[in-house]
């Protein structure tokens, strides 16, 4: 199944930047959070050691990140945790980079296993942004992490970390809830633009699920169950920015 980890991890961070001459003037308050989506897997444990932020200046801040491990699975399905903060005085966000410890691992069936992620540790998971940011309000940004996707079996109980991750800047787009019945259905959804463009996240063991960081628009949202189960599909579902609209409960 996809998932959509909200780094909608489904974690938040805060960001601060040293300004030089030709940075614009202001306070930036900055947030950085994560999220993530339902997944076949009991917990991901990400080790976050650190944040760092680069402008467009090419200058790069470490933030005031609070370290430890994170649980993706923890954040779905509209939560969040904040994994940093700070004020920036460079309005222009141009990277975020996360830097992993080695401490990663995932639980299957009851089981723990060690979950490798020799690149992340050395160099960081980078996210281009490209984000400007707004004076004295507090801007925030969105990591949505794909723990789903982002897990590689490599063979026999061995496992390695790839991250599939996106931003979502949460005050220019929207999100999609809503339910399937009967709960307990494995099932992927996911949400297509007129453009093509598709989003995808899972359904929780409740039935729920959430699309975040849509661009504003009108969707076509389709329910994938496990077979036998058909697709179900819902068209015109019209997002809009900085709000959740609820595409109802939708019978399998």
């Amino acid at each position: 199944m996809k998932k959509t980890i909200l780094m909608t991890f489904g974690i938040a961070l805060a960001i601060a930047f040293t300004s030089c001459s030709n940075d614009s003037s202001g306070n930036y308050p900055y947030k950085v959070r994560m999220t993530d989506a339902p997944g076949p897997y009991s917990e991901v444990n990400v080790d976050i050691r650190s944040v760092e932020v680069t402008g467009d200046n090419g200058h790069t801040v470490m933030l005031n990140t609070t370290a430890g491990i994170y649980n993706l699975l923890d954040f779905s399905n509209g939560v969040d945790t904040l994994l940093a903060t700070s004020t920036l005085a460079n309005a222009n966000v141009k990277q975020i980079r996360l830097i992993l410890g080695s401490n990663n691992t995932i639980v299957k069936d009851g089981i723990t296993y060690p979950l490798s992620t020799p690149s992340a540790e050395q160099s960081g998971l980078k996210l281009l942004v490209h984000q400007t940011l707004q004076a004295d309000v507090e801007n925030n940004i969105l990591i949505d992490f794909d723990a789903n996707t982002s897990v590689v079996e490599t063979g026999s109980g061995t496992y390695k970390l790839k991250p599939v991750l996106r931003t979502v800047v949460t005050a220019t787009t929207g999100n999609i809830a809503g339910s399937i019945t009967p709960a307990g259905t494995l099932a992927v959804v996911s949400a297509t633009s007129a453009t093509s463009l598709v989003y995808t996240s899972s359904v929780d063991a409740d039935g729920n699920f959430r699309i975040v960081g849509l661009p504003p628009g009108t969707y076509s949202v389709t329910v994938t169950p496990a077979l036998p189960l058909l697709p179900i599909t819902v068209t015109n579902v019209s997002v809009q920015a900085g709000g959740t609209v609820n595409a109802g409960s939708i019978a399998l």
